[in-house]
């Protein structure tokens, strides 16, 4: 039922990519917090344990993004492909609202 409905709308192959996407923002977030975190924490036990959270997830960041880049869902170092793939899921998303 979900691949008819994500056909209907336009959808198909699109919710790997969404996921993924939103998996990847998460990420970016993770590694600003803590970041932040680090530089406002006060003691060296808890800056200790904030710097390896975040290589954990700088790591996540990571398995991600070349998740996604293999997948042809993200190209950091490729403006106009990335540019298209916008597109694409911006007229995706206009499309479902449209409905």
């Amino acid at each position: 039922m979900t691949n008819m409905l994500q056909k209907a709308a336009g959808m198909a192959g699109m919710t790997d990519q969404v996921i993924a996407t939103d998996f990847l923002i998460s990420a970016k977030s993770a590694v600003r917090n803590i970041t932040f975190a680090i530089t406002e924490s006060a003691t060296p036990e808890v800056r200790e344990i904030l710097r390896a959270q975040l290589h954990d997830a700088i790591d996540t960041h990571e398995q991600i993004s070349q998740y996604m880049m293999k997948k042809g869902y993200y190209y950091p170092s490729d403006l106009d492909e990335q540019l298209k793939v916008e597109v694409k899921a911006s007229k995706a998303a206009l499309k479902l609202a449209d409905d």
